[in-house]
């Protein structure tokens, strides 16, 4: 057996002779032509890095073996600000102003009929609006007048428009939404931009989220019983509470003079045992094909499908664990315009049951680092922590469970116990139960430094390996859930597979078979690597639990199950390290199919165990009554069977 001495020998040689190329930067979909100075930074350093300094004007940089890689800044090519057009209103309609005078395109709208059906969507207009100089009009009194008002603002004077902007090669960037007010002049109205979301159900209540285009309070209705805001905002987080379970309840969101009516149903009382079903997906960043396969960082055609399916299946909720959008970005505001796409896609059906989601690798927000050639590059999780990290933008977005571990700060490598150094776990790892299901939800990509080949040199997490705590934090929840006698089965989520199979076998937990890789901190590697970690994790959910029943990953676009017994081979040749004994059989069901671009299978020497193998889209389904849990696989674009089987 080969010391860890050896080992962390061998990683720091490797560090010593890789080379940096513009293949890291490509790999980040940046090319040099991006890269502008950076104006210099005011954040301070974090101790977790290394080699990290600041120069006498301010600005960062890391130094390492006599080369300087100075920050620079990745300009963002379009920001949510932007593409919401800052609408006003005119005596005709309304026009939106870009704020970029270079900025052209086209801009489609549409009445949104709210009231003639559940999922209300808008219905485009027969000629668009050009975009020219940054500005763009719509003319409501003269062209959606007549039997083109079909939502009767005529009489009411009051409508929603929904629109879309693309610029002038054709690509859609913002999928967008205004009320106005009026006959003529016209005015913007109070408006829901985002929302509403059903998040954290209960047996007994949820948090109602959405944004609204003003600071107004809102207040949501609930059988003549009022939820609302503290304070007048813009951005909404409502609980509410006292409901009966396993009701549907029809709730009211009330802003300004306006009003929504929708609906969600509680969760049945812990352990009632009734049958229902939830779904699993991921990896819905941009495909190909054009139109709104790309929707600037989300395929909105694929989730618009998705979530149609789950919505026809009338699932209880739907687990997405990772990579909704493109990401890789350096500015919050156009990480932020990827979002709002990605919600959209999936708002109309999230308005009656919930969605939850964790992070994936391409939701990483970053500081890029480049040497004066401009040729080779680093990258980091984006910091201060607290406010501009991958995780604190993410928490930002989403309303998730706040019952995860604080962070890796007090861990046994952290550099100063006296200040925090590591992002935050706030709702990015959690759990949540519904019945007798829990599911796990853990981020394989905290604190994410994405030039994994260079972690040497800057310190950070590799994409894959889960650091101390959140193991920590993993087997504290499987040992109370274990005693929990409401809960019967156990699923486990997170972004990379344990056992990858075809597009990540160069990394995920196997690193083609490189145990070696690992995280660093503080220019230190940790202690246990990639597949030691991940038996670790295994020895939890198989051998200290009777009721882990499947690990739910993605970052694979396709699909596959994989069995896993005790005659599974899961390590390389030569493995150094114990190998774990499998006490039972468990399932990875892998689901990377959401409509990013598609992987093919590779062979592995846990191949022979692995079934149901399609780079089709999928959509994951687990029927659960009782004691018994089913698994059906459809491909939510023709609606045909993919994989049938029970689970337990």
């Amino acid at each position: 057996m080969r010391s860890q001495q050896t080992v962390n020998g061998d990683m720091n040689s490797r560090m010593k002779t890789m080379k940096l190329s513009t293949a890291v930067m490509l790999g980040l979909g940046f090319t040099t032509a991006s890269v502008v100075a950076q104006e210099p930074s005011v954040a301070s350093v974090p101790d977790v890095n290394s080699n990290l300094l600041v120069s006498s004007s301010g600005s960062l940089y890391f130094e390492y073996d006599g080369t300087q890689y100075h920050e620079v800044n990745l300009a963002p090519r379009y920001t949510l600000h932007q593409m919401k057009g800052n609408p006003s209103g005119t005596d005709v309609g309304i026009e939106f102003d870009f704020g970029d005078s270079t900025f052209a395109g086209t801009l489609y709208y549409g009445f949104v009929p709210e009231g003639d059906s559940r999922h209300p969507f808008p219905v485009f207009f027969r000629t668009p609006a050009p975009i020219r100089q940054g500005k763009a009009a719509i003319d409501i009194r003269n062209r959606l007048s007549g039997y083109y008002d079909m939502v009767g603002w005529g009489k009411s004077g009051r409508g929603v428009i929904g629109y879309r902007v693309a610029n002038d090669e054709g690509d859609l960037l913002y999928d967008g939404r205004v009320s106005f007010r009026g006959t003529g002049p016209f005015e913007i109205g109070p408006t829901l931009v985002e929302g509403p979301f059903v998040n954290r159900v209960t047996p007994n209540g949820a948090v109602i989220s959405f944004e609204t285009n003003e600071e107004v309070s809102a207040v949501v209705v609930i059988s003549e019983r009022e939820f609302s805001d503290t304070n007048p905002t813009r951005y909404h987080e409502i609980p509410v509470s006292g409901l009966a379970p396993n009701t549907e309840h029809e709730y009211v969101v009330a802003y300004a003079d306006s009003r929504a009516v929708f609906s969600f149903k509680t969760a049945p009382n812990p352990g009632t045992r009734s049958a229902f079903t939830f779904s699993y997906s991921s990896d819905s960043r941009s495909g190909q094909g054009g139109g709104e396969r790309d929707l600037h960082g989300t395929n909105f055609y694929v989730m618009r499908k998705i979530m149609a399916l789950n919505a026809f299946k009338e699932v209880a909720f739907t687990q997405f664990s990772g990579d909704l959008i493109n990401g890789y970005l350096s500015t919050i505001d156009e990480t932020d315009l990827q979002y709002a796409n990605w919600k959209r896609a999936v708002e109309p059906y999230w308005h009656y049951f919930p969605v939850y989601v964790t992070m994936g690798n391409h939701e990483a927000l970053i500081r890029v680092f480049a040497d004066s050639s401009r040729r080779r590059f680093l990258s980091v999780d984006r910091f201060p922590y607290e406010a501009q990290s991958a995780e604190a933008v993410f928490a930002r977005n989403f309303v998730s469970p706040e019952n995860g571990p604080a962070s890796e700060d007090g861990a046994i490598y952290d550099p100063n116990p006296n200040r925090i150094d590591f992002p935050s776990y706030e709702e990015n790892v959690f759990y949540y139960t519904y019945d007798n299901v829990a599911m796990i939800v853990l981020n394989s990509d905290y604190w994410y430094a994405p030039s994994t080949g260079a972690v040497g040199i800057t310190s950070g997490n590799i994409h894959g390996f889960i650091m101390d705590n959140q193991l920590r934090w993993f087997e504290e929840t499987v040992a109370q859930l274990e005693q929990d006698e409401n809960v019967d089965h156990v699923f486990v989520t997170l972004h990379t597979p344990f056992f990858p199979n075809g597009g990540h076998v160069i990394d995920d937990m196997w690193y083609s078979g490189d145990f070696t890789q690992t995280a660093f901190v503080a220019g230190v590697p940790l202690k246990v690597g990639i597949i030691q970690r991940r038996d670790q994790l295994l020895d939890v959910a198989v051998n200290r639990s009777r009721k882990v029943l499947a690990i739910l990953t993605g970052d694979e676009h396709n699909y596959n199950l994989l069995e896993l017994t005790s005659e599974t081979d899961i390590y390389p040749e030569d493995y150094p390290f114990d190998e774990i004994d499998l006490s039972r059989t468990m399932y990875q069901v892998n689901n990377g199919a959401a409509g990013a671009p598609y992987y093919a299978q590779e062979r592995t020497p846990w191949t022979p165990f692995v079934s149901g193998f399609t780079t089709q889209n999928a959509l994951v389904f687990f029927h659960v009554d009782g004691s018994s849990v089913e698994m059906e696989v459809l491909n939510p674009d023709t609606l045909e069977e993919v994989m049938r089987r029970t689970l337990r």
